[in-house]
């Protein structure tokens, strides 16, 4: 057998070892060494959120490709990576250098989040996806199942996932500490990027701007400024709007800590939409069943400037002259029989626990988000916590949901149909018309199977 098809079954072996060891606290797996002294990166996405995943990557390992639809990011990147080979186009990456490529990282607009890992972990590649893990709930999904198939390692890019105050905050919620779970509450001062906004102007693409690479599975239309970069966000065809972009990171607390899981029916109010771009503000209220330990729940969103009422705040601390302090512009609530846990900021961090003691728990703590990644890949230890099957997947379907139920509400300042979700078959009860919403069409001659 050759050294290389060692090195591959060691891989397989190794990603397919135990489960849950950070979310349980356990202890992490002692090896006396490894037989992959470096893991070898494919970099998708190399601006943005882009440049510093592929720091983290060059950090764990070699970074032997990159990938970019700009060429000016490409080649800023290059100057740090002379050695990583350049591409445009991920699927030429992939096809060529696939052998020398353990695993990548997928940075890029949240339109092409699917198709990019999908290709390379069905090829065996493990994968960190940047959140929204996708842009659609199927998406979610059929990563995770593919991620169970091939037994890889997997993260997405929630970060706060990693930190202690998420982690505690969890572990006593759990533990009781606020007693029955009754509501959760969740907002953010997203957007900060134009929504509520109409067809952009065709433009002149830019030289360095591959367009065709950029559209990818979406249908294509003209370059446009507001689309590229970083504005595509509030589109439909290509981002997931304040809901998709933060609450992968605000709600981490709370689903961490009370199981959201499979939802069963979704509603909102908006500022109105055309189709085009997402609504300027939202409020989401969410219903999720009974789940094992806890009874059910019901999770209320707020984003575009609205906020939950500060009474719900009651008991908690004020300043030294008496005055309360102002509610953040994001954070996160979670409110129980006994008392509340409130976070004033997006990634957990920070938490305070209102009307009741805060008691001692057991966490298990991080050694750090993309660290996590880089160990359960050399060391064959259990996935890190934001895994695609068991934690990342179900969060974004979860997120994702809310964002069926904006579609649905289109009239200005008028509650939009209540969707009845059934998670497990994943579609709405009765109707088929939302089914382009939950499972997108892929043009160009993409595909995620």
């Amino acid at each position: 057998m050759s050294k290389q098809s060692n090195r591959r079954s060691f891989m397989k072996t190794t990603a397919a070892v135990g489960a849950g060891f950070w979310a349980a606290g356990g202890v992490s797996p002692k090896v006396s060494h490894s037989a992959i002294e470096e893991i070898r990166f494919g970099c998708i996405g190399v601006g943005g959120k882009g440049e510093s995943d592929s720091t983290d990557a060059a950090q764990s390992g070699k970074v032997v490709a990159i990938c970019d639809i700009d060429d000016q990011t490409l080649a800023k990147k290059a100057v740090r990576l002379p050695d990583a080979k350049k591409y445009h186009d991920y699927r030429k990456m992939l096809e060529e250098m696939g052998d020398s490529i353990d695993a990548v990282t997928v940075s890029t607009p949240d339109h092409t989040h699917a198709c990019a890992a999908g290709m390379a972990m069905k090829m065996g590649k493990h994968a960190f996806v940047q959140k929204p893990l996708t842009r659609t709930i199927w998406e979610a999904r059929r990563l995770g199942e593919i991620a169970r198939e091939k037994g890889l390692m997997t993260q997405m890019g929630n970060q706060g996932t990693a930190e202690s105050g998420v982690r505690k905050a969890a572990a006593m919620i759990k533990a009781g500490a606020i007693g029955e779970i009754q509501e959760v509450h969740v907002w953010t001062n997203r957007p900060v990027w134009p929504q509520g906004i109409g067809q952009p102007a065709a433009e002149e693409t830019p030289e360095n701007i591959h367009w065709a690479e950029w559209i990818g599975p979406a249908e294509m239309r003209p370059y446009s400024s507001a689309y590229h970069p970083f504005k595509w966000r509030g589109f439909w065809d290509f981002g997931t709007g304040a809901l998709g972009d933060m609450a992968c990171h605000t709600l981490n607390m709370a689903f961490m800590g009370c199981d959201l899981l499979f939802p069963t029916s979704v509603q909102a109010t908006t500022s109105g939409h055309n189709a085009i771009t997402y609504p300027a503000w939202s409020l989401i209220t969410f219903e999720f069943p009974a789940y094992k330990w806890r009874g059910p729940v019901k999770m209320y969103w707020y984003d575009g400037g609205k906020l939950p009422d500060e009474s719900l705040l009651e008991g908690r601390k004020k300043n030294e002259d008496g005055s309360a302090i102002p509610l953040a512009s994001s954070g996160s609530l979670i409110i129980g029989s006994k008392g509340k846990i409130f976070s004033p900021n997006d990634y957990g961090a920070q938490y305070e626990v209102i009307g009741v003691e805060e008691p001692k728990v057991d966490y298990a703590r991080s050694p750090g988000h993309f660290r996590e990644f880089a160990m359960a890949i050399k060391n064959g230890g259990t996935p890190p916590v934001s895994n695609f099957p068991d934690y990342a997947g179900p969060l974004t379907e979860t997120i994702l949901l809310g964002n069926l139920a904006v579609w649905a509400a289109s009239v200005p300042d008028k509650l939009g149909e209540k969707i009845m979700w059934n998670a497990k078959d994943l579609k709405v009860e009765g109707t088929d018309v939302y089914d382009f919403i939950v499972k997108p069409e892929y043009k160009n001659g993409y595909e995620m199977l």
